[in-house]
């Protein structure tokens, strides 16, 4: 009798536990990586590199083994936030404004901190630097990270912090890692959402000695399918950069275990493109910016032990563009958005073992090429056809041998541009807007100006770029500015200047109203450029001096913001960074 007691006790607090588990809902981890090809992973057959963590997501849950993302960053970010087509939400460029997703988009995070989760995003924005557009205006309540496309050091660099500017510390990925190790600790108690854009393996290709100490004199084994073209020396950075993300994965599992969260969290690993290099890629066809296979497949791993398989593969097609839905169905929320959602929820392919699943096609597009994927063919975007079951490599054009499936998809290609392509406002530019209602910071960056007369840019590449060879009083930097809340503003600029140059007195302008500021302080450190791995296509960047220009009355009004001088006792004005707006 006793025994039969105990036992029944016993099934009690299971059956209590089970429907507490069942209740309470899934915290969530994303992880994003940039430029990381779906080759770059030893679970995918790359023996060039070890990647023992990420690998352990895969054996330890679910392998979607055809999962598509964008030929690029914004775009990807846009269709991971909003479960939509990034044409739709207005994102045609990776700058100069176009990176911004639409003010009337419903995002991902949104949605979970609306149903009560702790939300947070650490590393590489790249969809809106200056509210609304600014993550903590799009859901997220912590933030800490770069808003731009790319950025120029990755040892203890120029970051913010919601909004704020602050120094990084140390290896830039360890220390994005850091700050999700410790918002993971802080809501151990609570239901959270944890995005992680990590920057790497996009250039410039910078990582720690531990990592290229594995690399620099490595044989490799592996390489792109056409070999003549692939540079060893950077495959080699890209790979060691990618071995450190697998560390920091290591790192994040580890707390989530060590937290007693690891049966209660969606752990999810993918990248935002193709590869950023010509390297091993499993013999597809195109890299980043290319809208065939080897530019859109990324790798996308789903763990959560207890309630996800170990090791299952989903052989269907999935994209970007399912994220939303799946994980709000999997959290019990509802979508309170008034755009239908292109994605679908995959809660079928996760869970059930023989799904009824139809098929379906999804789109790639960048800069006019559009693609088309449904589960056995790609039509690309010069509409040939391909047999990717027989051919994953793009080699044969079969629209012949398939006449009916050619024409079907052709009519569905040209159907998608004119519903939703048609969407996009290419070259569209917004101004910047400043003086968000619920944001205190306006950041104004050299990236987001037009230089007049003699000033240029560090670099082609804006992103992490500065503004020199200032050198006449006729020469601007003006910026298309919407000042949304009406008030005083206090004025913080990040220059150089040499010794030589300081006393020019400088002026920031809008509508009637001035701000005068003379240079006095010299500030002239060198271009941080010893790091570097492999020769940069991006411009070196360096330290830059905040100072406190004054105050400056702004209207609520769109106009034109300018920045002159108007005297230059020197050969020079200054090297600019920055504009920082505080609304005080």
């Amino acid at each position: 009798m006793q025994k039969l007691f105990i036992f029944i006790i016993l099934l009690f607090v299971l059956f209590s536990c089970s429907k507490t588990n069942e209740n309470q809902q899934p915290n969530i981890i994303i992880i994003l990586t940039d430029d990381q090809g779906w080759g770059d992973l030893s679970i995918n057959g790359n023996t060039n590199i070890s990647t023992p963590n990420i690998d352990k997501l895969a054996e330890n849950g679910v392998t979607f083994d055809r999962f598509y993302v964008c030929p690029v960053c914004s775009p990807t970010r846009a269709e991971l936030l909003t479960g939509r087509y990034h044409v739709r939400s207005g994102v045609w460029e990776t700058g100069a404004g176009g990176e911004r997703m639409d003010l009337d988009e419903t995002t991902i995070a949104e949605v979970f901190k609306e149903a009560g989760y702790a939300t947070a995003a650490y590393g590489k924005w790249h969809n809106g630097m200056q509210a609304p557009y600014h993550p903590n205006s799009r859901g997220f309540d912590d933030y800490y990270g770069f808003c731009s496309g790319h950025w120029g050091n990755y040892y203890s660099p120029m970051l913010e912090h919601n909004g704020e500017i602050v120094q990084g510390k140390g290896f830039i990925i360890d220390d994005l890692t850091n700050h999700g190790i410790e918002f993971i600790k802080k809501n151990k108690d609570n239901p959270f959402f944890l995005y992680l854009p990590y920057n790497t393996p996009h250039s410039p290709m910078q990582v720690p000695d531990e990592w290229w100490d594995n690399f620099k004199d490595k044989n490799l084994e592996m390489y792109n399918r056409e070999p003549e073209k692939e540079d060893t020396l950077f495959t080699k950075a890209a790979l060691a950069m990618c071995e450190n993300i697998d560390w920091n994965v290591g790192r994040i599992v580890k707390q989530v275990e060590e937290s007693g969260l690891l049966e209660n969290t969606i752990i999810m690993y993918l990248s935002d493109n193709g590869p950023n290099g010509i390297r091993w890629n499993g013999g597809m066809k195109g890299k980043k910016g290319s809208t065939d296979e080897g530019g859109v497949r990324s790798p996308l791993f789903v763990q959560w032990q207890g309630t996800l398989g170990k090791g299952k593969v989903v052989n269907e097609i999935a994209a970007g563009i399912d994220f939303l839905p799946t994980l709000a169905e999997i959290a019990g929320i509802e979508i309170n958005s008034e755009k239908p959602l292109d994605g679908k929820s995959l809660t079928p392919l996760l869970f059930e073992d023989s799904p009824q699943w139809a098929d379906r096609s999804i789109y790639s597009h960048w800069h006019g090429r559009v693609s088309a994927r449904n589960q056995k063919f790609r039509l690309d975007n010069k509409n040939q056809l391909f047999d990717m079951e027989n051919d994953p490599g793009q080699f044969i054009n079969v629209a012949e041998e398939f006449p009916d499936v050619y024409k079907k998809m052709v009519a569905e290609k040209e159907k998608w541009e004119q519903e939703v392509l048609s969407e996009l406002e290419f070259g569209k530019l917004q101004p910047f807007t400043v003086g968000a209602p619920d944001f205190d910071f306006t950041q104004l960056p050299a990236r987001d100006g037009i230089a007049h007369g003699n000033i240029i840019r560090s670099n082609r590449w804006p992103n992490s770029s500065y503004y020199l060879n200032w050198i006449s009083t006729k020469d601007s930097i003006t910026w298309n500015v919407e000042v949304l809340t009406e008030g005083t503003y206090e004025v913080e600029l990040y220059y150089t200047c040499a010794e030589k140059n300081i006393g020019s007195e400088i002026e920031l302008k809008f509508k009637n109203e001035r701000l005068q500021y003379k240079i006095l302080e010299a500030f002239d450190p060198p271009l941080l450029d010893d790091d570097d791995i492999y020769p940069r296509g991006e411009g070196y960047v360096k330290p830059f001096k905040k100072v406190k220009m004054g105050n400056l009355k702004l209207s609520k009004d769109t106009g034109t913001l300018t920045l002159k001088a108007n005297t230059i006792p020197g050969t020079q004005v200054m090297d600019f960074r920055l504009l920082m707006l505080k609304r005080i």
